[in-house]
């Protein structure tokens, strides 16, 4: 093999060169490492609020079915409500109690024979 002809001077200059070039090389480094950390703190600054935002999301969703759930509820016991009211003021007729303690409840006068008639009462 061929030894190269060129010769590396070793002086002050050099040095100087080389010393100089080692510390940009450090600098670089160093400013890498701190954009390195800045980007890291980006990222977690927007993937906090983004996290927040998905779980606030989640909730508005479950309550939005809990809303429309209950609508169908309050509907339901609405009917509910409305079905008692007629019953209460069909049972202050005199009457109509009588034949309903009758059916629901088996009373019966003296001598009366009962005989259970399903769906005959509302419910």
């Amino acid at each position: 093999m061929k030894k190269p002809n060129v010769v590396q001077l070793n002086n002050h200059y050099i040095k100087d060169e080389k010393l100089k070039r080692r510390y940009e090389l450090e600098e670089n480094a160093k400013r890498h490492r701190f954009m390195g950390g800045l980007l890291l703190i980006v990222m977690l600054l927007f993937i906090l609020p983004t996290y927040n935002l998905i779980s606030s999301y989640h909730k508005l969703q479950e309550k939005k079915d809990r809303v429309i759930q209950l609508k169908k509820d309050y509907q339901s016991i609405s009917k509910d409500v409305e079905d008692k009211k007629k019953l209460a003021d069909s049972l202050k007729d005199n009457d109509f109690a009588a034949k309903y303690a009758r059916a629901k409840y088996y009373y019966s006068k003296e001598g009366e024979m009962i005989f259970p008639v399903p769906d005959l009462l509302p419910k």
